[in-house]
């Protein structure tokens, strides 16, 4: 027999459970240090149609820790850079993509298509807020990653429940909408118990933080998509 590109795979979880991946839908939103090892794991798991979110560009300044920079793509868009890499992993992927920047006036447009979990890995708080609120409104899975800028300590991530998280400027920000909102709906989030370094208004980054938070958010995904039996095939 040929061997496939998802023989290993299987040997962990099986056959039909690599079938079930193949037949999620995912949207990630936000394809920077966090989210581009998100789509990466995902791509590399089998997931059948995946759509990206994102506005940005390559910047030189992204080579330190993001998957899709290199010298060689500075300056082109990441939804385009990952849409080839995505399909060049794996060929028989579904990739959608939007370049957008979500706001109250567009962020609707990218629910046109059904979703088995959102992922958000952006920056912006409003959008998070908007993609929180619409995930609770159409019962789909979700996930948020919060802060690793300022922080060194890989081990130090987790995902925990939002109303758990400590020493994350952007959880505190997220609890407060929810608190606001009457939220009572169980968030899991993606967040560091590190205390983040005070660079004044500078965000640093390393290699390694911003990477295991999306490899962590990519197995909870799909642990989730396979009814947590991830380890137990």
């Amino acid at each position: 027999m040929q061997p496939n590109q998802f023989d290993r795979l299987e040997i962990l979880v099986g056959e039909d459970n690599v079938k079930k991946l193949h037949d999620k839908k995912i949207l990630i939103v936000g394809l920077g240090g966090v989210g581009g090892y998100v789509t990466e794991s995902l791509a590399r798991s089998g997931i059948g149609n995946i759509t990206l979110v994102d506005y940005d560009t390559v910047d030189i300044t992204n080579l330190n820790r993001q998957i899709i920079a290199l010298h060689s793509t500075i300056g082109k868009k990441k939804v385009d850079l990952f849409k080839k890499r995505i399909t060049d992993i794996n060929k028989d992927c579904i990739v959608n993509t939007c370049d957008l920047f979500i706001s109250d006036d567009n962020y609707l447009d990218i629910f046109n298509n059904e979703y088995d979990f959102i992922i958000d890995c952006c920056d912006s708080i409003k959008a998070k807020k908007l993609l929180l609120k619409e995930s609770i409104e159409r019962n789909i899975n979700y996930i948020s990653s919060m802060g690793t800028a300022n922080k060194i300590d890989p081990t130090k991530l987790a995902i925990v429940e939002l109303s758990k998280t400590v020493n994350d400027p952007i959880a505190k920000l997220m609890r407060k909408y929810i608190k606001d909102e009457g939220i009572k709906d169980k968030i899991m989030v993606l967040s560091s118990t590190e205390l983040p370094k005070k660079n004044g208004n500078k965000l640093g980054s390393n290699p390694f933080v911003p990477p295991v938070a999306g490899l962590l958010v990519g197995n909870y995904v799909v642990s989730k998509l396979l009814d947590n039996n991830l380890q137990n095939n």
